[in-house]
């Protein structure tokens, strides 16, 4: 794949200077290449699930819950569990909003190549994207750690329901990853279930704080991003190391990086571009342009 060197910064401030509408040098910059998109948190806060690091971040209670926590501490296993299953209703119910549409039209034209995503919420595939690889997991899909046996985390609800019928639907706030946030006193009492296969400590098969990405699944997303000719990346300020080294190395292969994300990020320095606004409009906007519905020229 032949690729252009990434311009100098001079060149990089003096295209953002010119550019009367940004989204027309975001389109110009991605037209005619195959773009793979790195998602985060913020393309999904428009379909209501708050993030980590947005600007509702701060408000929120406590830290979310590391893989070595989840393993050592029966305690800290009712902890999550008892907010998950309040919390996942709310979750599963949630839907794809224009950002995701957007994504998925555009793989579908053949402009988007594949999708990186770092959300656990599904979203990508139910608006129609096919080519996604979620790095850290998904939310609908529960593991054994001790036999690896898989189960629905539909499934895993009815049973924690008929372990649990002292505890009915409450009114909670919804936490990032589709857990709920609850006083100590809440959880008190929360019964845990097994694996059904060997007895094992069941966990959702997402990456938690502190938990590696699976190799094979680090070595098929370095293989998609080698495959681009651009990188785009939607909603993520890029703080965690497993987002942030696909644009750091596409910056320094000379791939092209382009950012849309509400507020700065750890990629900026090295972007070619950055827009700010609202992914649900932004996206269908780049669409059109990307698509031929508005000229480029």
């Amino acid at each position: 794949m032949e690729r252009s060197p990434r311009p100098p910064a001079e060149a990089v401030i003096a295209r953002r200077e010119l550019s009367a509408d940004p989204l027309d040098a975001l389109a110009r910059l991605l037209a005619g290449r195959r773009v793979l998109v790195l998602s985060g948190a913020g393309l999904s806060t428009e379909s209501g699930i708050p993030d980590y690091r947005g600007p509702d971040s701060a408000r929120r209670k406590g830290s979310p819950i590391t893989y070595q926590e989840f393993t050592r501490s029966e305690a800290a296993r009712r902890r999550y569990w008892a907010r998950s299953f309040l919390g996942w209703p709310a979750m599963r119910d949630k839907r794809p909003n224009d950002g995701h549409r957007a994504v998925a039209r555009l793989e579908q034209a053949g402009a988007v190549c594949g999708v990186l995503t770092q959300n656990v919420d599904g979203l990508h595939h139910a608006a129609g994207s096919r080519r996604v690889l979620e790095l850290h997991g998904a939310l609908a899909t529960i593991r054994c750690l001790r036999c690896g046996r898989l189960e629905s985390r539909d499934a895993l609800q009815r049973r924690l329901a008929a372990a649990n019928p002292h505890v009915g639907a409450r009114d909670v706030a919804m936490a990032p990853d589709g857990d709920a946030e609850l006083a100590p006193s809440q959880e008190d009492g929360f019964r845990l279930v097994a694996c059904r296969g060997c007895g094992g400590v069941l966990k959702p098969d997402v990456v938690f704080f502190g938990e590696n990405v699976p190799r094979p699944r680090v070595a098929r997303s370095w293989a998609m991003l080698e495959e681009a000719g651009a990188l785009l990346v939607l909603g993520s300020s890029l703080a965690v190391r497993s987002g942030y080294r696909y644009v750091a190395h596409a910056a320094a292969e000379g791939v092209p990086v382009a950012i849309i994300n509400d507020g700065p990020t750890r990629g900026d320095d090295v972007a070619s571009l950055r827009v700010a606004g609202r992914l649900g409009r932004v996206l269908p906007a780049l669409a059109e342009r990307l698509l031929g519905q508005r000229p480029l020229d």
